[in-house]
């Protein structure tokens, strides 16, 4: 049964989440301002008690169940947000709440879980991803009659996350432009229903990771549809497939969509740290990514926008990662490959003409006695146009140099592993996998393969994530390859062939690199 507009208006309005959530504050960023030449301000969503949004919707669902569903208990299934949620609403409402986690959830969250749902929450650890928890959280539902809390596709749940809407509308109702994340849509479909009905002249963009951009999928689609894989750094909204309620609802009231790479989430991380010291989880700064990305395309002066920091709860060990990236998002850093002549006072020569900007990387590899091959960092002070002008430059000069700014293989692993190459040809295939990161995933990838493909290659950086990130090189000999294909694919993670990466092939490859 669809709900109708004016019903969502009524439960919005109704509904009891301030028994558990804060009215969150809504604040000026007073630095972005000033850098973007709009009027920005932030809905800070990290200060509910669980340190994101989700508590309302859970609360919100769970206090419409029935005695019986009470008396019964609820179940869930996240990895994240909206576990904390069910858990802590579950045990303000002294209701049984079982929570289904996959294994490799990292145990920070599966203690905040336990925490917060005190003698009430138990959780239940099943399977390597999202799909397999979720599977058996519906067949506990099933056996024991659990009533199962679903994360988005639910009209309880959205209008629960709507009453963010009504506070914003209250709290400044002079905003022209509203950016909102968007994962499965529940947070986007419950504001943009309650606001589109009281200032339909608002505009609303939803921001999704370029990773796991559901919503531009089924509008391009004109219905849900399944991606075939999503990103793990934004794992707050790495969602395959947007609920069909949401959808309705998104495709009805939002205006625009509009997505954001890993790199440009992490400039917006450091964006709101700046401004509030606040550190967001990789998709609760979502929304002002989307903000700084569409000033930016749109030319946009004199604007007053807003955002909701959706999540606080990031991975400390995810920082690593964030810091080395928001600058290239921020277009304040480029990397890059270059070759040099191997003789006395090349790089000298070479560092000259860079006009005494900052280098914040520098990897050198001898590759002959003609030349050398380098892995540059390189601090811009006007973005890509002053990148642009050294690339000139440089050619002029008879450098040859390959940007390497936007490419993900050379900054994940590459930039960590200049420095060797195999002393003869090999028939070297290189390979990016994700790894689901629990005990025992590393020998279930070396027994599949098995004893018949020598590895010639292997880097793996741990960065908090639920899954690891892995470069993997084999030596494949001539008539073999189709067996190979068949091994590799009974592993069941997710690759992609990089042996013919740019950034593989000039520092790692025994092949000479090639522009």
């Amino acid at each position: 049964m669809t709900v109708s507009e004016g019903d969502y208006l009524k439960k919005i309005l109704l509904s009891p989440v301030y028994d558990v959530a804060v009215k969150s504050d809504l604040v000026h960023l007073d630095k972005l301002s000033t850098a973007l030449g709009n009027d920005i301000w932030l809905k800070r969503e990290d200060q509910q008690p669980v340190k994101s949004f989700k508590l309302r919707g859970a609360y919100n669902r769970i206090c419409q169940l029935t005695e019986q569903q009470k008396q019964a208990g609820v179940i869930a299934a996240s990895a994240g947000n909206h576990a904390q949620g069910v858990a802590y609403s579950a045990r303000i409402k002294k209701i049984r709440a079982i929570i289904v986690m996959p294994e490799t959830t990292p145990d920070i969250k599966v203690e905040a879980v336990r925490t917060f749902g005190g003698e009430y929450a138990e959780v239940v650890l099943h399977g390597t991803s999202f799909d397999a928890a979720k599977a058996e959280a519906s067949r506990l539902a099933e056996l024991h009659g659990y009533t199962f809390i679903p994360p988005f596709d639910d009209a309880d749940v959205i209008a629960g996350q709507g009453t963010i809407g009504r506070e914003l509308l209250e709290q400044n109702p002079h905003l022209d432009t509203l950016f909102i994340a968007v994962g499965g849509g529940g947070l986007a479909a419950g504001i943009a229903v309650y606001l589109k009905q009281l200032k339909p002249e608002l505009k609303i963009v939803a921001v999704e990771s370029e990773e796991s951009a559901c919503l531009k999928a089924a509008l391009e689609a004109g219905h849900p549809t399944e991606l075939a894989s999503v990103g793990i750094f934004a794992d707050g909204v790495a969602v395959k497939l947007i609920g069909s309620e949401t959808f309705r609802l998104c495709q009805k009231y939002i205006d625009e969509v509009i997505t954001v790479s890993s790199d440009e989430i992490c400039a917006a991380i450091k964006d709101i740290f700046d401004d509030t010291r606040v550190i967001a989880e990789p998709a609760g700064a979502l929304s002002v990514a989307g903000i700084r990305k569409y000033v930016q395309q749109h030319g946009l002066q004199g604007h007053k926008l807003g955002g909701i920091l959706c999540g606080a709860n990031i991975n400390f060990h995810t920082l690593r990662y964030v810091s080395e990236r928001c600058e290239l998002g921020e277009q304040k850093e480029a990397v890059f490959a270059v070759k040099i002549p191997e003789r006395a006072g090349a790089f000298r020569h070479f560092c000259r003409l860079l006009g005494g900007r900052a280098i914040t990387e520098f990897n050198y590899r001898f590759a002959s006695d003609k030349e050398a091959h380098i892995f540059v960092g390189l601090k811009l002070r006007e973005g890509r146009a002053e990148f642009e002008r050294i690339s000139t430059l440089l050619h002029k000069e008879g450098y040859q140099l390959f940007d390497l700014s936007d490419n993900e293989l050379a900054k994940l692993h590459v930039r960590y592993m200049v420095g060797g190459r195999p002393p003869s040809l090999l028939n070297e295939h290189v390979f990016s996998f994700e790894f689901p990161e629990h005990p025992g995933a590393l020998m279930k990838f070396l027994d599949t393969l098995g004893e018949r493909w020598n590895i010639t290659l292997f880097h793996y950086r741990n960065h908090g994530a639920a899954e690891g990130l892995v470069l993997v090189g084999f030596d494949i000999p001539q008539g073999s390859r189709a067996e190979f294909d068949q091994h590799v694919t009974q592993l069941g993670y997710s690759f992609q062939e990089q042996t013919d990466n740019p950034a593989y092939r000039f520092f790692l490859s025994d092949l000479n690199g090639v522009f």
